[in-house]
């Protein structure tokens, strides 16, 4: 039966998630855009690079539904955690359905492996261990997390240990960025991507 509510979608529940899985799995080449920290603010440059990806993953602190709308790749696919910040507590009253639909993990089935996502606070709260991701995380083939707004790609060991940075305007040190995943059967290539601070009138 189908809801005559109007409250934003949040498409990220378990089932969901697993149709989700089945439909990326299948492709041969997916570019996943992924994102975080963005405190009810995307940065309009990095909603327009998302535009040209398959997916769009948010690691956190997203604090808006209009944060989820306003990612669009080009399968409409998108796929996101909570963090800290977005808790019944911390979220204004008409967006504390977050709180509710978001889980806390995900794991993303992609071509030529699993993506696990979390937004990593408590792994450290002040600074995530990538030691301890990797070992909540030892078979997957990536971990993104959020939480600190620093950009790191971690590729030194197993799995991959990713950080988007902060794709708003909080805390963007140096201004805003996000992550670029492209996964085929045969192997992974990420890249960070960074753009100028806007100014604020």
């Amino acid at each position: 039966m189908r809801s005559n509510s109007r409250q934003p979608r949040t498409p990220t529940t378990t089932a969901r998630r697993t149709r989700l899985d089945r439909s990326i799995a299948a492709r041969r080449h997916v570019i996943v855009g992924i994102v975080s920290d963005t405190h009810a603010f995307l940065d309009p440059r990095i909603a327009a690079l998302i535009r040209s990806c398959d997916l769009a993953v948010h690691a956190g602190d997203v604090c808006s539904p209009a944060v989820l709308h306003a990612l669009c790749p080009k399968t409409r696919k998108v796929i996101a955690v909570a963090g800290n910040n977005d808790t019944v507590e911390r979220l204004p009253t008409r967006h504390a359905h977050l709180a509710h639909r978001l889980p806390r993990e995900v794991r993303v089935e992609l071509p030529g492996g699993t993506l696990a996502v979390e937004h990593g606070d408590i792994h450290g709260f002040n600074r995530p261990s990538h030691a301890s991701l990797r070992l909540s995380h030892h078979e997957v083939r990536a971990v993104v997390y959020g939480h600190t707004h620093r950009a790191v790609l971690d590729l030194s060991d197993t799995p991959w240990v990713i950080n988007p940075g902060a794709a708003g305007r909080t805390r963007t040190h140096g201004g805003p960025s996000c992550a670029m995943l492209t996964a085929t059967r045969r192997s992974w290539r990420v890249r960070l991507v960074r753009f100028e601070a806007l100014k604020i009138r």
